[in-house]
C-alpha cells in the first residue's frame, strides 16, 4: 500500500513537468510567436493555427534564421525565392532531385562544387550567358568531352582533388 501510495504521489508530482516537456513539442500558437517572428510570417496569419505543426516548426525557424541573416543575406533569399515562384512544377522537382543529389555526395565534392559555382558566378555576365548557351547546345557526348577536355586543361587530376578552377584562365573554357 505504502509504495502504492508513493508512486501515486511521484506521478502527480511529475505530472506537471511531463505537461510542460509535451508543450514544448508543440509549436507555437499565432499569439505565442514573438513580434518579429509575426512580422516575418504574416502572409499566414489567417490559416497559422490550421497548418499542420511541423510545417507551423519549419516556418517558425526559417523565420528564427532570417532574423540571423544579413541584410545581403536577406537579398539573396528573396532571389532565390522569387526564381523558385517563376519555375514550373517539373523543374521544382528537377532542382529538388539535385540537391538531394548534391546532398548524397563527399564534403570533398560538395566542396569543389561550390568552388566551380562560385569561380563561374565571378564570370561577367555575358560570360556566362555565352557559356550556358554553348552548353545547351551541346550534345550529351560533347558536353562529356567538353569536361574531359576542361579537366585536362586546368588541372587535370589536381582538379578532381578539389582544387578550385583557375579563374585567370576562363578564355579556355568551352570546346576547341
Amino acid at each position: 500500500m505504502k509504495l502504492n501510495r508513493s508512486l501515486i504521489l511521484s506521478l502527480l508530482l511529475l505530472w506537471p513537468v511531463m505537461l510542460w516537456a509535451a508543450d514544448s513539442n508543440t509549436p507555437a500558437a499565432w499569439n505565442q510567436l514573438s513580434p518579429e517572428e509575426q512580422q516575418i510570417l504574416k502572409p499566414f496569419q489567417e490559416r497559422w493555427d490550421s497548418l499542420p505543426p511541423e510545417r507551423r516548426e519549419h516556418l517558425q525557424q526559417g523565420a528564427k534564421r532570417w532574423q540571423t541573416m544579413t541584410p545581403e543575406q536577406r537579398e539573396q533569399a528573396r532571389e532565390r525565392f522569387s526564381r523558385w515562384q517563376k519555375m514550373t512544377p517539373e523543374q521544382r522537382e528537377q532542382a529538388r532531385k539535385r540537391y538531394e543529389r548534391f546532398r548524397q555526395l563527399p564534403p570533398e565534392q560538395q566542396e569543389r562544387l561550390r568552388q566551380r559555382h562560385a569561380w563561374f558566378n565571378s564570370l561577367p555576365p555575358e560570360k556566362r550567358a555565352e557559356l550556358r548557351e554553348k552548353w545547351q547546345k551541346m550534345t550529351p557526348e560533347q558536353r562529356q568531352e567538353f569536361k574531359d577536355n576542361w579537366r585536362r586543361e586546368n588541372g587535370g587530376p589536381a582538379f578532381d582533388r578539389g582544387i578550385s578552377p583557375r579563374p585567370d584562365r576562363p578564355q579556355r573554357m568551352g570546346p576547341r
